[in-house]
C-alpha cells in the first residue's frame, strides 16, 4: 500500500485540530454576536422589545406544551424570561430549522424504502412471550416505535475490552467476499486506524465493495478535510456525515454517534469504541479507557445492515440513493452456536420517540433482583432518575458506575451533579479508578443485557443517531455481568459521599444542571 496516498501526515493532522479551535471560536462569536445585537434592539428599539415579550410569552406557552421531557422545557422557559430576545432567536435557530425539516423528511423517504424489508419477528417475540412476558414487551415495544425485529437465529459475542473487539473484527474483515460497511462517530487517523485501512485496500483490491461513513464534528479533531479524497483515491467509498460549517446551523447539533460494522451482510459489530488509538490503550490520555462491544453472526446482522444504509442513503439532498439495496441484504441461515435473542436498534433524533433512553428505563422497570448501569456521562431526564429511584424503593439493586477520571472536567462535573438524586432514593453509585469507563451498557436479573452506542446523558438520547442491541438469555449476558463484577471491584463507591444534598447544591452546578439539556 502507497502510505503516502492513504496515510495523514502529523502536519495534515495538526490541520485538524487547528480546525477544531477554529470551530469552537467561530460558534463562540456568532453567539456573541447575536447577544450583542440583541443587547442593542433592547435598548434602543422600545417597539422591538416589547414585541419581543409578546413573542415570548407565546413560545413559553407553546414550550409549556411541547411533548418533551420537563427539564429541556424549563430550561427554555427560563430563558424566555430572563433573556427574551437572545433566547427566541435561539429558539426559532433550534426548534423550528428549516435544515432539519429536511433532514426529518429525508430521513422518512429513506425509511419508507428500508425498514419494510426487515423481518417481522413476530415467531421470536412469541416464543419470548411464553418464556418471560415482561422481557417480550420491551422488545415489542422497540419493534413497535422502530421496526427494528428480535432474532433467535444469530450469536452474540461480548467483548469486555474494545482491543479484544478491533482484533476480532480485524479478523472477519480479512474474511469480506462482498462488501464491508463501517460507520463511526470518531475516526483518528492514526495506527489503529491504520491496521484497518490496510485490510481495507486489501480487500478493495480483491473486489470488495467498502464504504467509510463518520462523523465530522466526531473527527475533527483526529483528521483533515482530505480524509474522503484520500479512502476515495484507493477506490473506498467514502462520506462524512453533516459536515461543520461556521454558520449557525442546528442540524450541526444532531451527530452521527453510531459504530457500526457490517461484512457481507453476515457478520457485524457494534459496541461503545470508536477507531481511535485511545479505545485501544495504544494512548491513554485518561488513564486506562475501557470500552466494550459485541459481534453478531446470523441474520440478525440485517438490522445493522439497514441502519447503516438509513444513514448512507439520507446523507445528502439530491444524491443518487441505492438502486438495487437488496443486494446488500441477503437471506442469512441461522447461526448453530445461537443461543436466547437479540434484537439490534437505531435510534434517531429525527421522531420524537427516544428509543435509547425508552429501553433504559424499561429494563430498570423490568428487573425484580438487580440492573446494573455504566455510562463515561450521566447527564439524565428527571424521569429516568425516578425510574432508577422506584426501582431501588422496590429493593432492586441499582447501580450505576462512572468514569474516576473524567475526559471532559465540566462534564464530569455536571455528571457528579445527578449523584444525590439517584443516591436519595437508594441507587449506588460508584467511579471507574483505574481511568475513563467509555462503556455504555446494563445488565438485569442474569438474563437481559444491552451493549451499544448510547450514553446516559441528553445528547444520546435525544441529540444523536445512536445504535444499540438488546440481548437475552445467553452467554453474552453472562460474560455481561462478569464483566460489570469486574469494574465495580477496580471502582470506589461513592454513595455516601454523595448522600447530603448540600453536596450538589454549588450555584455552578445548578447552573449546569439548568443548560444540561441544551448541552
Amino acid at each position: 500500500m502507497d502510505n503516502t496516498s492513504t496515510v495523514e501526515t502529523s502536519a495534515d493532522v495538526k490541520n485538524g485540530g487547528k480546525r477544531l479551535i477554529f470551530a469552537c471560536i467561530a460558534i463562540a462569536l456568532q453567539v456573541i454576536a447575536v447577544f450583542l445585537i440583541n443587547v442593542f434592539f433592547v435598548e434602543k428599539v422600545q417597539l422591538f422589545a416589547i414585541l419581543t415579550r409578546v413573542v415570548g410569552a407565546l413560545l413559553v406557552l407553546f414550550i409549556y406544551n411541547e411533548d418533551r421531557p420537563a427539564a429541556m422545557k424549563m430550561t427554555w422557559m427560563i430563558l424566555m424570561m430572563a433573556l427574551p430576545i437572545f433566547s427566541i432567536t435561539f429558539y426559532l435557530l433550534v426548534g423550528l430549522n428549516g435544515h432539519t425539516l429536511k433532514m426529518d423528511r429525508r430521513y422518512r423517504e429513506v425509511d419508507e424504502d428500508f425498514l419494510p424489508l426487515l423481518a417481522s419477528g413476530g415467531e421470536q417475540m412469541e416464543r419470548l412471550d411464553q418464556e418471560d412476558r415482561r422481557a417480550a414487551n420491551i422488545t415489542r415495544y422497540v419493534k413497535r416505535v422502530s421496526a427494528y425485529p428480535l432474532y433467535d437465529d444469530t450469536s452474540i459475542t461480548y467483548y469486555d475490552d474494545a482491543a479484544d473487539g478491533l482484533e476480532a473484527q480485524k479478523e472477519e474483515l480479512r474474511k469480506a467476499k462482498h462488501f464491508i460497511f463501517m460507520e463511526y462517530h470518531a475516526i483518528e487517523d492514526a495506527e489503529s486506524w491504520h491496521g484497518i485501512l490496510e485490510i481495507l485496500v486489501e480487500r478493495v483490491n480483491a473486489g470488495v465493495e467498502v464504504r467509510v461513513f463518520y462523523d465530522d464534528m466526531g473527527s475533527i479533531g483526529f483528521i483533515n478535510t482530505d480524509f474522503v479524497d484520500r479512502l476515495e483515491s484507493v477506490g473506498i467509498k467514502a462520506k462524512v456525515f453533516n459536515p461543520f460549517s461556521p454558520g449557525l446551523n442546528v442540524f450541526l447539533n444532531n451527530r452521527d454517534h453510531r459504530k457500526i460494522t457490517v461484512i457481507d451482510g453476515l457478520v457485524g459489530f457494534t459496541g461503545g469504541y470508536n477507531l481511535a488509538n485511545e479505545y485501544f490503550h495504544i494512548t491513554e490520555p485518561f488513564g486506562y479507557w475501557k470500552d466494550t462491544g459485541v459481534k453478531l453472526v446470523g441474520p440478525a446482522v440485517k438490522s445493522l445492515t439497514v441502519a447503516f444504509l438509513e444513514m448512507w442513503n439520507a446523507t445528502v439532498e439530491g444524491e443518487a440513493r441505492d438502486a438495487n439495496y437488496e443486494q446488500y441484504l441477503p437471506e442469512v441461515p441461522a447461526c448453530a452456536e445461537a443461543q436466547g435473542f437479540v434484537q439490534p436498534y437505531a435510534d434517531s433524533p429525527m421522531d420524537s420517540v427516544q428509543v435509547g433512553e425508552d429501553v433504559y428505563i424499561s429494563v430498570a422497570e423490568y428487573a425484580q433482583d438487580y440492573v446494573w448501569f455504566v455510562t463515561p456521562y450521566l447527564i439524565i431526564t428527571d424521569e429516568m432518575t425516578r425510574a432508577f429511584g422506584l426501582a431501588a424503593q422496590r429493593g432492586v439493586d441499582v447501580r450505576v458506575i462512572t468514569p474516576g477520571i473524567p475526559d471532559k472536567k465540566l462534564v464530569y462535573r455536571l455528571t457528579r451533579s445527578y449523584y444525590y438524586g439517584l443516591v436519595k432514593n437508594g441507587v449506588r453509585v460508584y467511579e471507574y479508578t483505574p481511568g475513563f469507563c467509555h462503556a455504555k451498557m446494563c445488565v438485569a436479573d442474569d438474563v437481559l443485557a444491552t451493549c451499544g452506542t448510547i450514553n446516559l446523558d441528553y445528547r444520546s438520547l435525544y441529540h444523536h443517531f445512536e445504535n444499540g442491541c438488546l440481548y437475552y438469555g445467553c452467554d453474552a449476558v453472562d460474560d455481561t455481568k462478569a464483566d460489570f463484577e469486574q469494574m465495580f471491584a477496580e471502582s470506589k463507591e461513592v454513595t455516601q459521599d454523595y448522600t447530603d444534598p448540600k453536596a450538589t447544591a454549588r450555584f455552578g452546578d445548578l447552573v449546569l444542571r439548568l443548560a444540561a439539556p441544551l448541552m
